[in-house]
């Protein structure tokens, strides 16, 4: 651990790190240490600023996708209802359209561009363009031990659609470059693991365990309400170490079943593939691997797909019997309205996750921006002539939010979704003079 009260000490940055048998591991802001410097890509308050892109593949009922006033007022739709705890830290943004995606195809000509605003090409070779959220941890990731994180809850699917697009459009939506999808880890322990540098046999040892010594040092010199802190974000850290546990003893047991029928993992259905037969289990600890990146400042970007384009999914829990993909083809209806205000919570999920993590006079929600979007409006229509945008969180004051703002009437120039994505790249500090389709910013944001 570095020893914050040294004088001589080079200038420090706002975090505190716990260091044992390959861990280091930042902590939350600690009141009573004292604090020389800030760290690079923060807000303006000094603390780190995050971005995360949260993907819902096949659109929303679109009957119940609405918001009205603004702020503590703000009413919402069934749908939306389970973002209410966050209504003055919420942004419904109506009206934006990706224009290359529009009247190309249906599915993988409207998925694979959303974060970059860039035409896609069909057949065998993949072209498009890097995503925004690879142009921010370009950017910022430098400072972390990840440049982003890119996690999934499903299986990329391959081959091509019958447009003639490949279906890896259809399974990513962060891109490293024009030909190259970023590698979408799916499993919650090799996520996990990814943070805190679990290799070999330090996969069976508790990362508490390894920075124990670290942390009761630590204690010793701080206040008894950042003692408080610590041990609440320590609880946190195991919590989600014991449920990445079970999960990685299931995806061991898959590996060699696989190998038993000589099958690759990839290649089996949910749960033999080792992926958390209950996707509520999956979704959220996914969302738990996200917080805890942001908040031990081991990640600041990441993109969560929690269910791909022509998503195989079933929903027994919510009394549907489609799966995805086919209950998307009947978006009107009460079973679609469930789906789509599930994928909501889990949002919201996410949201009150980073927003239990105090920061200073606020918390990291408050440093942070989640986007949430699809890739279509109706899936009965496949229509993605506009698409459902939220944001959550104020990018350290950066963002303004509690507000419904809607484009719908603006005409085409200024409803392009690449607007939203270079204002909210500006706020992290990467001006450009162009992204996508897009060579303005959104107006009002």
């Amino acid at each position: 651990m570095r020893n914050v009260n040294d004088p001589k000490a080079p200038g420090i940055s706002r975090r505190t790190f716990l260091r044992g048998a390959g861990v280091v591991m930042a902590l939350p802001w600690l009141e009573s240490l004292p604090v020389r410097g800030v760290e690079a890509s923060a807000a303006p308050g000094g603390f780190p600023q995050r971005f995360a892109a949260v993907f819902m593949g096949n659109g929303i009922n679109p009957n119940h996708w609405w918001a009205k006033e603004s702020g503590a007022d703000m009413e919402l739709s069934k749908t939306l209802e389970p973002l209410a705890p966050f209504r003055s830290k919420l942004n419904v943004i109506n009206g934006l359209f990706n224009k290359p995606a529009v009247g190309v195809g249906i599915h993988p000509g409207q998925t694979g561009n959303i974060l970059s605003g860039m035409p896609l090409m069909k057949g065998a070779v993949l072209r498009g363009g890097i995503s925004m959220d690879q142009v921010l941890a370009n950017h910022v990731g430098q400072d972390t031990m990840q440049p982003s994180l890119v996690l999934g809850c499903e299986q990329p699917i391959t081959g091509y659609h019958e447009t003639n697009f490949s279906m890896a459009y259809s399974s990513h939506i962060s891109w490293q470059s024009a030909e190259s999808p970023v590698p979408m880890e799916v499993y919650p322990s090799l996520a996990f693991d990814s943070l805190f540098e679990n290799r070999g046999s330090k996969r069976t040892q508790s990362i508490l365990d390894r920075v124990k010594d670290d942390a009761a040092s630590l204690n010793r010199k701080i206040s008894s309400e950042d003692s408080r802190k610590l041990d609440e974000f320590l609880t946190s850290v195991r919590e989600v170490e014991k449920r990445v546990d079970r999960m990685r003893s299931d995806q061991a047991k898959a590996e060699e079943h696989a190998r038993d029928r000589g099958k690759p993992l990839i290649a089996m259905n949910r749960p033999d593939n080792g992926l958390p037969e209950d996707i509520r289990d999956h979704m959220r600890l996914m969302s738990d691997v996200v917080a805890l990146a942001f908040q031990t400042g081991k990640s600041r970007v990441a993109t969560l797909v929690l269910c791909r384009d022509l998503s195989g999914l079933f929903y027994p829990f919510l009394g549907v019997r489609k799966a995805h993909h086919s209950a998307s083809h009947d978006d009107t209806s009460d079973d679609y309205e469930s789906v789509s205000r599930y994928y909501v919570s889990n949002l919201a999920y996410l949201a009150s996750r980073l927003d239990a993590m105090p920061e200073g006079e606020g918390t990291v929600l408050d440093n942070t921006c989640l986007l949430y979007l699809s890739n279509m409006w109706s899936g009965t229509r496949h229509d993605n002539t506009r698409l459902p945008v939220l944001t959550v969180g104020g990018l350290g004051g950066t963002l303004k939010t509690g507000r419904v703002l809607d484009y719908t009437e603006t005409g085409d120039e200024n409803r392009k979704l690449c607007s939203l994505h270079l204002s909210l790249m500006d706020r992290m500090g990467v001006s450009l003079p162009r992204f996508g389709d897009a060579e303005t910013r959104l107006a009002d944001l």
